[in-house]
């Protein structure tokens, strides 16, 4: 039976979260910590960080969107790129979406010993806009009910993330999911072919009457 690359993600950042939630001294070894990555060179922290969380809601929040989107975005680059190389962008897609989200607050916060950082955010928010590029009118449901179509949401995301980086100090990463979710646009659309096309020809199709569920 094989695998699929986002199972091992999935297991993986719950382990590592759960360890990291009992070990302080894991928990600081791993996170996004701009001040040691700047002094020590400790640049793993901008991968690492990526597979601890804060607390259990923000852990399973993260692993339920990536297991909801995660598979889908996978067949994607499998479908367009082959097997092995389809999974091996993939992989490469998740990981740096991880480094680009953590690149703006490393840049302000790289002198400053009382901010860091953790979680898989930015590099979840890449997963769902994959699917974007090529499912631009599908439906995502909010509160599974509410119908909003993908590109939709990608934009009010988009926006509103712009927004709360500047304007909100509620300790939630908001500009490292506006860049993780750009990133996984611009680099699907370099590593596969005819991706941007794809996305204008069904964005011009429209939209679709969406299914409800009850």
């Amino acid at each position: 039976m094989n695998i699929s690359i986002t199972t091992v993600l999935l297991v993986l950042t719950g382990f590592t979260s759960y360890q990291a939630f009992t070990n302080r001294t894991l928990f600081d070894n791993l996170k996004h910590y701009p001040v040691a990555e700047k002094k020590n060179k400790e640049w793993y922290r901008f991968v690492t960080s990526g597979f601890i969380h804060g607390s259990w809601m923000h852990l399973l929040i993260n692993l339920f969107v990536l297991w909801q989107f995660g598979e889908l975005a996978e067949l994607i680059y499998k479908r367009n790129l082959g097997d092995m190389m389809g999974g091996l962008m993939y992989t490469l897609m998740y990981v740096l979406a991880l480094i680009v989200a953590d690149i703006p607050s490393y840049l302000k916060h790289q002198n400053n010993p009382g901010y860091s950082a953790i979680g898989a955010s930015g590099a979840v928010s890449a997963v769902v806009f994959v699917n974007m590029v090529f499912m631009p009118w599908e439906y995502l449901y909010l509160y599974a009910i509410i119908p909003i179509p993908y590109v939709v949401g990608g934009v009010a995301y988009i926006i509103y993330s712009s927004w709360a980086s500047k304007n909100r100090n509620d300790n939630i990463g908001h500009d490292a999911h506006m860049y993780g979710a750009l990133f996984g646009v611009l680099f699907t659309i370099l590593v596969i072919k005819g991706s941007l096309s794809t996305f204008i020809a069904k964005f011009m199709e429209g939209p679709s009457m969406p299914s409800f569920y009850f």
